[in-house]
């Protein structure tokens, strides 16, 4: 019985040659239902990421330096 349903799908998918250009018709037809974000939200999205990048960048660059002094007064 499981034979029998494996080769079903065998033949089924080797009978579907055209698989390929469905996998771009399928692509395009998802594409297009996609919700895209406004350019204002984008915007808002990018700064933010920005501003939190910067913060983080300062946070560890403060760490880094307080450690590396610490280091120098410890093994001094």
């Amino acid at each position: 019985m499981a034979a029998q349903n494996n080769t079903k799908k065998i033949k089924k998918s080797a009978a579907s040659g055209n698989s390929f250009i469905n996998f771009f018709i399928d692509l395009k037809a998802e594409v297009k239902r996609i919700t895209w974000a406004s350019k204002e939200n984008v915007k808002k999205a990018t700064a933010t990421v920005l501003i939190f990048c910067l913060i983080y960048v300062v946070i560890v660059g403060l760490l880094d330096v307080g450690f590396k002094n610490l280091f120098s007064v410890i093994f001094k």
